[in-house]
């Protein structure tokens, strides 16, 4: 394909992409007023509920504007709707590499497809998982007396890029292994550039956390590190397993 018929392609999956995500901000609209706020002001409810006495702190949201509410309730469903639509999206991803690929790289690709879907679903419910403790954690620093104010925007801003951040960092690794079992990366250069995705990964927590809550951030590195070296695990035992069937076919041809 020329680049012009590349960049046509590439115009129309960002397009089936977009209309995927607005349809499913449309769901995400919906249920954002039927539960979605709910569950995510929970966290907050329990640790009010868990707070007793005259000196114990008091933890609460607030709107600070008058477009609060419209701003975030429409935050919501946007992030739901990349959610929700996450199928359509990942799957234009692959539908746009798969023309440059060979039958065997297809066969990788169509298998990582149908991994990536399930273990980002898996990763945002481990993301929301997490969430009430996180929250207690970091509202447990208050001291007593004293009033916690959440602002409702940054609040959701950190559940939010909280679920989404943890998905994304589900299917990242099966990237890696793809283009290990594709014959484009090996084992050994992933092992050396360790030290350029631990950076790489600190800087994506970093803005995917809150400026100030370096306690996030690192809550997040720590598995998207660990499961960058089990991506490396992954790719190492195919190199090798590759090399003694190569070694093998050799001998025979010898």
């Amino acid at each position: 394909m020329s680049l012009g018929a590349h960049l046509i392609e590439l115009r129309k999956r960002l397009f089936r992409s977009a209309i995927a995500i607005v349809v499913g901000m449309a769901v995400g609209w919906w249920l954002t007023d039927a539960f979605v706020w709910q569950a995510i002001q929970e966290p907050v409810n329990l640790v009010v509920e868990a707070q007793q006495g005259p000196d114990a702190a008091s933890t609460g949201i607030i709107f600070p504007t008058i477009s609060s509410a419209f701003d975030l309730r429409l935050q919501i469903a946007f992030t739901l709707g990349i959610v929700i639509s996450a199928p359509v999206w990942l799957y234009q991803v692959f539908a746009f590499l798969v023309p440059g690929l060979n039958t065997r790289e297809r066969k990788y690709t169509f298998a990582f497809f149908a991994t990536a879907i399930p273990l980002f679903f898996a990763g945002c419910a481990a993301g929301w998982f997490v969430l009430p403790n996180i929250v207690k954690l970091m509202t447990g620093f208050v001291p007593e007396g004293a009033e916690t104010l959440l602002t409702a925007k940054e609040y959701i801003d950190f559940v939010l890029k909280l679920v989404v951040a943890i998905g994304i960092a589900f299917v990242v690794p099966v990237f890696i292994v793809l283009l290990n079992f594709a014959g484009i990366i090996s084992a050994q250069s992933i092992i050396k550039s360790w030290r350029i995705a631990v950076l790489v990964i600190v800087l994506f927590t970093a803005f995917a956390t809150p400026s100030a809550d370096v306690v996030s951030m690192f809550m997040l590195a720590i598995p998207m590190i660990g499961l960058y070296f089990a991506a490396y695990g992954l790719a190492f035992l195919h190199d090798r397993r590759v090399a003694k069937r190569n070694q093998l076919e050799f001998g025979d041809a010898v």
